[in-house]
């Protein structure tokens, strides 16, 4: 596990942790009342964390067993043992595993179990028929379809709850038009509708929250375009001015090793098109949860 690579998502959890200063970097929950800015971030997630916690069974008489399922930094995980479930943790991703043990370590009191491992590699075995429910806040979308039924069958109790707050790719996707493929990721969601037809689970709600996280996106937007392009225009005239070969061999140097990954972020971020509006077009952030059946 210690020399597996970094991939982008633990990239952008540890980044965000770092410079935003944020517990995790899953979508915020922005409702009329929360001015949207980066000063309430932390606020929106909580209540994205609150609102994720709400749907789970009852934690009271301290017996209700959970796992949380890609859980990043350990965040959510964290809270769920503070508020008396008995918690599990799965993260394939070695930096966030340490931060995750990190966090375990000041809740000795609440033993957890850590499972560093992709969730296709679960230890059915050690906990077959043991969970009350299991969590996927943002993780669903990393794990094949197929995969991820069967395991869950096994290891969720009949009548525990799977609840899995992630965005699908909406009827849309592969339209051709400004945006398209702006916003990677995500199942298509009709695809998941047929594949939960193919298992014993049932499915209680299907909540449409794609509102009220699409600011988020807004959020960004703004950043990028009215913040960073006018810093890195103003920072490219400098060195530009005062260092024209070196800044020129460099750019040469970027173009000819990232040139098409360049290009691809310059498309997904920098076009007009990673917007709050293309996002609600091509992706449907869902509040799921399903039961399963005896």
């Amino acid at each position: 596990m210690g020399n597996k690579k970094m991939n982008s998502k633990e990239l952008g959890l540890v980044l965000g942790h770092q410079l935003l200063g944020v517990d995790d970097l899953h979508y915020g929950l922005w409702t009329d009342d929360l001015p949207l800015g980066f000063a309430n971030l932390a606020e929106s997630q909580q209540r994205y964390t609150d609102q994720i916690i709400n749907a789970l069974p009852s934690a009271e008489g301290g017996e209700t067993k959970v796992i949380d399922i890609g859980c990043g930094t350990g965040h959510i995980l964290v809270q769920l043992l503070e508020r008396g479930f008995v918690a599990d943790g799965l993260v394939p991703a070695p930096k966030l595993a340490e931060q995750v043990r990190q966090r375990l370590a000041t809740h000795k009191d609440k033993p957890a179990r850590l499972f560093e491992s992709t969730f296709e590699q679960f230890p059915i075995d050690e906990r077959r028929a043991y969970y009350d429910a299991a969590l996927f806040s943002e993780s669903y979308q990393y794990i094949p379809m197929s995969a991820s039924f069967p395991i869950l069958a096994q290891i969720v109790k009949p009548g525990g709850l799977v609840e899995i707050c992630d965005f699908f790719k909406t009827e849309n996707t592969g339209d051709g038009q400004p945006g398209d493929g702006s916003f990677g990721g995500g199942h298509k969601i009709r695809q998941f509708y047929t594949e939960l037809g193919k298992h014993p689970f049932s499915l209680l709600e299907d909540i449409d929250i794609t509102k009220q996280v699409s600011p988020n996106i807004k959020l960004l937007d703004e950043t990028l375009m009215l913040r960073l392009v006018p810093a890195g225009q103003t920072l490219d005239r400098y060195l530009r001015e005062n260092y024209p070969r070196s800044w020129g061999m460099i750019k040469s140097i970027f173009k000819l090793f990232l040139g098409k990954k360049i290009e691809n972020k310059k498309y997904k971020y920098f076009t007009g098109n990673y917007t709050q509006a293309v996002f609600e077009r091509y992706k449907t952030y869902r509040l799921l949860v399903l039961r399963r059946d005896a």
